[in-house]
């Protein structure tokens, strides 16, 4: 399983040094765009995505989720501000409760 990053060029770039390859995207439609091409590849397992770029397409990537079995998982970007996440309501937007 390969692991992948979307996100902003200093996002991808600080992954890239590590060895994780990754598409820089600086609008939430185009990495929507992009997130959907690599949950559509069976050899992605893991979608790492700065969380800068979820807010606005968080309704979409839920739903993303819900129908695909690659993890898509949203990551501070650098310089952003710690956020609260409720896992357990985002469980039941994917689970349909």
């Amino acid at each position: 399983m390969k692991i992948f990053t979307v996100g902003s060029k200093s996002f991808v770039t600080s992954f890239q040094l590590a060895g994780i390859p990754g598409i820089i995207s600086e609008t939430p439609d185009s990495a929507l765009t992009e997130i959907t091409k690599l949950t559509d590849d069976s050899d992605v397992g893991l979608v790492l995505v700065s969380d800068d770029i979820t807010e606005s397409i968080n309704d979409e990537l839920t739903a993303l989720r819900a129908q695909k079995s690659t993890l898509v998982f949203a990551l501070p970007a650098t310089g952003s501000e710690k956020t609260e996440v409720d896992y357990r309501v985002m469980l039941k937007k994917i689970l349909g409760v």
